[in-house]
């Protein structure tokens, strides 16, 4: 079960993260699932896609690669780094057009072929402060604002 359930969480990687598959999120992911990501929690598809949507905005061309996994049972711990190119501004600061590296680890636990928990944890901090001061160089340095 172990080896299916790494299979399957590459796939959630792959699919969902780069191919942008919303069928792949309601085939794998369980409604009524307790999820804990960095911008705060979700309990089903719906809410996991608009919370992808919101990242996808700010990151249209972003990309996620599985570094490692390890299983064990139910449960796949997933090493994974991402990039992708700031164009969004729902971050609250202006888009700065910065190409954004970052890296995380997601834990989580399946049931019959579904994710029915999962923790994502990566430096969201970090990232955005970078991002603010990219964008606030940017803004100081553009003619409108002198």
């Amino acid at each position: 079960m172990s080896t299916s359930n790494a299979a399957l969480a590459k796939r959630w990687f792959d699919e969902v993260w780069n191919q942008r598959r919303d069928a792949t999120v309601h085939e794998l992911l369980a409604v009524g699932c307790d999820g804990h990501m960095e911008g705060g929690d979700v309990r089903n598809p719906s809410e996991f896609l608009a919370a992808r949507a919101a990242l996808l905005s700010t990151f249209p061309d972003l990309k996620v690669k599985v570094e490692d996994t390890v299983a064990e049972g139910d449960r796949v711990a997933v090493r994974w780094s991402a990039s992708g190119t700031h164009r969004g501004g729902d971050l609250g600061f202006p888009a700065n057009g910065r190409k954004a590296d970052f890296r995380g680890i997601s834990w989580i636990r399946f049931s019959d072929g579904k994710i029915v928990e999962g923790w994502d944890s990566w430096n969201l901090g970090r990232l955005l402060e970078e991002l603010r001061a990219a964008s606030a160089a940017l803004s100081a340095s553009s003619p409108a604002a002198l």
